[in-house]
């Protein structure tokens, strides 16, 4: 789905920046200057950068639980 119409920003590209380190939308704009020519993307591409920040983050982890076995001593 293209994004930014002005700057041809699709949110594959925005993906692809999330995956490569930028997590604020400042950033962003730098990388791939969306929401910087008429400013209607601004409002989709901070949705789709907060979702791809949510797909990011790894799962919390799960407590590992050892069981001794009495038979091995």
């Amino acid at each position: 789905m293209i994004v930014c119409v002005c700057n041809n920003v699709s949110e594959r590209k925005i993906r692809q920046a999330v995956n490569d380190g930028i997590t604020r939308m400042s950033e962003l704009r730098d990388e791939l200057e969306v929401g910087t020519c008429c400013g209607k993307c601004h409002s989709c591409a901070k949705r789709v950068l907060r979702e791809c920040l949510a797909d990011a983050k790894p799962a919390t982890a799960q407590p590992v639980v050892f069981q001794l076995n009495a038979m091995a001593a």
